[in-house]
């Protein structure tokens, strides 16, 4: 993880910052998942837990090396968005970069959905599902988010984010097609 581009939205009038981050993302993700590629993170220097509605920023940072970010360059994903960014090319990572690992964070956050796959899988009626987990099991994150559609299901879906913390070591390994890893760290600065 030598090297990085940034993509900036554009403010549009037409599209609030988080709907183009989404699109972007999104498209992000259907060319990740296109090349097969693993080398390839993603990080968001902008995103803020004090936001209201917990945004991801209007800046998306890709990190990976200079061939692999060369040829998710040389693809057109971003076909339908190039009048909506701003993007880079690749730069070289400064040399007091701190890491960061950036995961996905699935939250169980509606009761009503974990007592309807409770009853398919265990063949159990409403009431015993309600007991068994209550309204007062939801839990929230107070992550930065991007709203996505699954293209299997065509169900929207929030994929939350977590920018763990900062670590002056890097540690190697894969990124699935959205660019995160549990474990593998990205350049932070």
């Amino acid at each position: 993880m030598d090297h990085h581009v940034d993509i900036d939205v554009r403010p549009d009038p037409e599209f609030a910052a988080h709907q183009l981050m989404s699109a972007l993302y999104a498209k992000l993700h259907r060319a990740l998942v296109a090349q097969g590629s693993t080398g390839i993170g993603v990080s968001f220097p902008g995103f803020d837990l004090k936001a209201s509605n917990f945004g991801t920023g209007t800046r998306l940072r890709l990190h990976g090396n200079l061939a692999a970010l060369s040829a998710l360059l040389e693809s057109d994903w971003l076909a339908g968005m190039r009048d909506h960014v701003v993007l880079t090319l690749p730069m070289r990572v400064p040399n007091n970069a701190q890491h960061r690992a950036v995961r996905r964070v699935q939250v169980k956050s509606n009761p009503e959905r974990l007592r309807r796959r409770l009853m398919r899988r265990h063949d159990m009626d409403a009431e015993e599902a309600r007991e068994r987990i209550p309204d007062e099991s939801a839990r929230f994150a107070h992550l930065p988010f991007v709203q996505l559609r699954s293209t299997s299901t065509a169900q929207t879906f929030r994929l939350f984010i977590d920018h763990g913390p900062s670590q002056p070591n890097a540690v190697s390994g894969a990124f699935n097609a959205y660019g995160l890893s549990q474990g593998a760290t990205i350049p932070w600065f």
